[in-house]
């Protein structure tokens, strides 16, 4: 598989405090990645360094296959767009000449691409309008229409729906999905807003600490926290044998638990397992939610 970006043992560390603890990470080429932890988990330095803005204390990364200690870096790094934390924008300016601004720092001469830029994120009809006057929703798409300037092959966007109204969380999620799926742009978003990555993501990173908990595929997620039934019982062994004969799929969680993945005749497995002596305490229908999961990984508190 080939890799925008992978990290490997990557610490960045504040006076003596680690920010980043071995953090080790991989985004595949043409993802949506929901890099997903608690506030001050280690999102925005992650981001910090690979956009350049500070160096790691130790381990090292890839980008583009190019390492992050050769001279070259800074050609991979010209194939990002990034908004940290908040957008850079000028706010007694108009969205074009926002865009235009940008331009001339990235040395692009030519502002041909503008109008087609300003289309692709909905702002093509603000004109004279000075960014003062957007909403919060325009001023976010404006930001990404900066990160946009440098036709980058990597979108890095750190808390891109903080502070939006649900309208306008569904136009960046449905903007975020054609900038992958149309321009085959690659999309790191940093998020603790599970819900919403859940309807954008290819894959997860889960950090906690500074240390990746868990990489998965949106596939991989969505088996761990498929439907179940969660059946207590006097022993699982017991258990194991009866739905091993009913070619049901399970998983032993302990000595008396377990969930059971199909639709089950509770009559039927109870009175099984009553000719094995085995007794049922307790059966609950569990539907894991993507918060839960993520809690039960970083061993819960507060995101």
């Amino acid at each position: 598989m080939e890799y925008v970006l992978q990290t490997d043992n990557l610490t960045k560390c504040y006076k003596n405090i680690p920010a980043l603890d071995g953090l080790t990470m991989h985004i595949p080429k043409g993802a949506i990645y929901g890099f997903v932890g608690r506030n001050g988990a280690g999102k925005t330095t992650l981001i910090r360094l690979i956009c350049g803005l500070q160096e790691p204390s130790s381990g090292s990364f890839s980008l583009f296959g190019i390492r992050n200690d050769s001279k070259y870096i800074v050609n991979s790094r010209r194939k990002i767009g990034a908004i940290v934390e908040t957008p850079a924008i000028y706010m007694d300016m108009t969205a074009e000449e926002n865009l235009r601004q940008q331009y001339r720092i990235l040395g692009i001469s030519s502002y041909v691409s503008i109008p087609e830029i300003l289309k692709l994120v909905g702002l093509e009809n603000t004109g004279k309008k000075k960014v003062r006057q957007f909403s919060l929703g325009m001023k976010q798409r404006l930001g990404i229409a900066i990160a946009l300037s440098g036709d980058p092959r990597l979108l890095i966007l750190d808390e891109p729906t903080n502070g939006l109204d649900p309208q306008g969380i569904v136009e960046m999620r449905e903007m975020i999905l054609k900038l992958n799926r149309k321009r085959e742009i690659t999309v790191l978003i940093s998020s603790h807003i599970l819900d919403e990555l859940s309807r954008l993501a290819t894959h997860y990173g889960i950090i906690d600490h500074g240390q990746m908990v868990k990489e998965l595929s949106a596939q991989e997620l969505n088996a761990a926290c498929r439907k179940c039934v969660r059946v207590e019982v006097s022993d699982t062994s017991v258990l194991a044998r009866v739905l091993d004969a009913m070619g049901v799929e399970y998983q032993i969680i302990s000595d008396t638990t377990a969930d059971v993945f199909a639709s089950v005749n509770v009559t039927q497995l109870t009175l099984a397992l009553a000719k094995e002596k085995c007794e049922v305490l307790s059966m609950q229908e569990r539907d894991e939610s993507l918060e839960n999961y993520f809690l039960s990984l970083t061993g819960g508190g507060d995101q």
